[in-house]
C-alpha cells in the first residue's frame, strides 16, 4: 500500500497553506523573514568580530521617567507627586539624590558593574504631547516635520538593501526600520513548535516535494519542509532558552514568562549564532498611566527587569554578546504633577537607558529641574538624535551626518572606544 498522501488533500492543503502565507504577509507589512533564511545568513556571511549590533527596545505610552529614574529626596518631587511618589528609602540608590524604580532591581545591580548608562533629560526640539506625533518624531528623527523614513531606515537605505541587517521581532514592522527604499524583516518569535506524533508525520508528508507540482505549491511546500528542518535544529535551544535566564530577584521572577523576555532571549540565541542582523527591534507597551500608575508602571517595569537583566548578564558570556548594545526609550516622559487619578500626564524629557558590555556605565546628561519648567513640562538637556548619533557611530560604525543630517554630536564617553 502506498503512503503517498492523496493528491487532492494535498494540493487543498498547500494550496490553503498558500493563501494563509500570503495574509501573514499582508499583515507584517509583506516583509515576514523565514528562520531558515536567518540561519542560512549566520553560515554563508556570519557576524564578523567586532561588528557592533544594536537592539532597541521601545516603551509605548509615554513611560513615567521621573518614576523609574527617581529624585526622591528632591522636595519639589515629594511635594508635586503626593501618594503617586516614592520615598528615598523605596528607591534603589544610584547617587546624585537618584534612585531606580523597586520593579528595577536586577537593572540595579546591572548599574552597580558598570553594564548600564543613563542619559537623562533627553527629548526633542518642540516637543508634542501627542502620542502618534512624538512616536514619529523619534522613530523618524525628525523634530519639525517627520518623514516617511525612519532613522534606521534612512541607515539601511544609506548601506544596503538586505533585510537581514534589520530585524523586529514584533508582527508589524515600526516604522523606524522603513526607510525610502529599503525596508528591515520581521521575524515571529513564537511558532517553532511543530506538532508530534501521526500528525507531525502528516504534516512533513505534505510538506514534502512532488515532480507535479506547480511554482506555488512547491514554493509552500519547500517552505514546510524547512520549517520543519528549522524546528528540529533551533526549536530546542530556543525552548530551553526561554526556561532559564532568571534574574534571581522577585522582580525578575516573571520574566521568562513574558513575550518581552522571551523575544529577548530570541535574539540572543541568534546573535550567539553570529546571524548577521545589526539591528534588532522589541516592544513593550501598556506605560499610557493617566491613573493608578504607581503599581502599574512599577509592574511593566519589573516585567522590563525580568527581561533585559537575564538578556545582558546571558551576553556578556559569549563573544559575540559582548558586541551587544542595547537602547530603552519611550516618546515621552510625564508632568511633574500628579493629576487627580493618581496618574500623571503627557510630558517632555525622559530617560534613555544603554546596556550591554561596550557601554562605559553611570549618569549623563543633566537631570531635569523640577522647578524650572516649561509651562509645567521638564525641560529637556539632550536633544535624543545625539543619544542615535551616539550609536550610529559607536555600535554600527556609521557616519551620523549621513542619517541625521549634519549638526548631531554622539556624546563623549558613553561607549567604550
Amino acid at each position: 500500500m502506498s503512503n503517498r498522501l492523496p493528491d487532492v488533500t494535498r494540493r487543498r492543503f498547500l494550496t490553503w497553506s498558500g493563501v494563509a502565507a500570503a495574509a501573514v504577509g499582508l499583515t507584517a507589512g509583506a516583509t515576514q523573514v523565514p528562520w531558515s533564511s536567518l540561519l542560512g545568513s549566520a553560515a554563508r556571511t556570519p557576524l564578523q568580530p567586532g561588528q557592533g549590533v544594536l537592539v532597541v527596545v521601545t516603551l509605548y505610552g509615554g513611560n513615567d521617567g521621573l518614576n523609574t529614574v527617581v529624585p526622591a529626596s528632591d522636595d519639589a518631587y515629594q511635594s508635586n507627586r503626593h501618594e503617586l511618589a516614592y520615598s528615598p528609602s523605596e528607591v534603589l540608590d544610584i547617587g546624585e539624590g537618584l534612585g531606580l524604580n523597586p520593579g528595577m532591581a536586577g537593572l540595579h545591580g546591572l548599574f552597580g558593574q558598570g553594564d548600564v548608562a543613563i542619559v537623562r533629560g533627553v527629548g526633542c526640539p518642540e516637543p508634542d504631547h501627542s502620542h502618534f506625533r512624538s512616536m514619529a518624531i523619534w522613530q523618524t528623527a525628525s523634530p519639525v516635520s517627520p518623514t516617511g523614513a525612519g532613522w534606521l531606515g534612512r541607515w539601511l537605505d544609506a548601506t544596503g538593501d538586505d533585510p537581514l541587517r534589520a530585524v523586529s521581532m514584533d508582527s508589524v514592522l515600526p516604522p523606524m526600520l522603513t526607510g525610502a527604499s529599503t525596508a528591515a524583516s520581521t521575524l515571529p518569535a513564537a511558532g517553532l513548535s511543530l506538532p508530534t506524533g501521526p500528525t507531525g508525520a502528516a504534516f512533513r508528508a505534505l510538506a514534502g516535494v512532488d515532480a507535479g507540482d506547480d511554482v506555488l505549491r512547491a514554493r509552500v511546500a519547500r517552505s514546510g519542509r524547512d520549517l520543519a528542518q528549522v524546528e528540529q535544529v533551533l526549536g530546542p535551544t530556543l525552548t530551553a532558552t526561554r526556561r532559564t535566564g532568571s534574574t534571581g530577584n522577585d522582580a525578575g521572577a516573571a520574566g521568562p514568562q513574558s513575550q518581552l523576555a522571551d523575544q529577548l532571549q530570541t535574539v540572543a540565541a541568534l546573535v550567539e549564532a553570529r546571524v548577521p542582523t545589526r539591528v534588532w527591534s522589541v516592544s513593550l507597551g501598556g506605560f499610557d498611566t493617566h491613573a493608578d500608575e504607581r503599581s502599574t508602571q512599577q509592574r511593566l517595569l519589573a516585567e522590563l527587569d525580568g527581561a533585559l537583566t537575564p538578556f545582558v548578564q546571558r551576553l556578556g558570556t559569549t563573544d559575540a554578546g559582548r558586541q551587544v548594545v542595547t537602547m530603552v526609550y519611550s516618546e515621552f516622559g510625564r508632568r511633574v504633577l500628579a493629576n487627580a487619578s493618581q496618574g500623571t500626564d503627557h510630558g517632555t524629557a525622559n530617560p534613555v537607558f544603554l546596556l550591554g558590555a561596550p557601554v562605559v556605565g553611570g549618569l549623563y546628561g543633566e537631570q531635569p529641574s523640577l522647578t524650572d519648567l516649561d509651562a509645567g513640562d521638564l525641560r529637556a538637556s539632550t536633544d535624543f538624535r545625539d543619544v542615535y548619533a551616539t550609536v550610529l557611530g559607536g555600535v554600527l560604525a556609521e557616519d551620523p551626518g549621513r542619517v541625521l543630517g549634519p549638526g548631531r554630536t554622539p556624546m563623549p564617553g558613553v561607549l567604550a572606544t
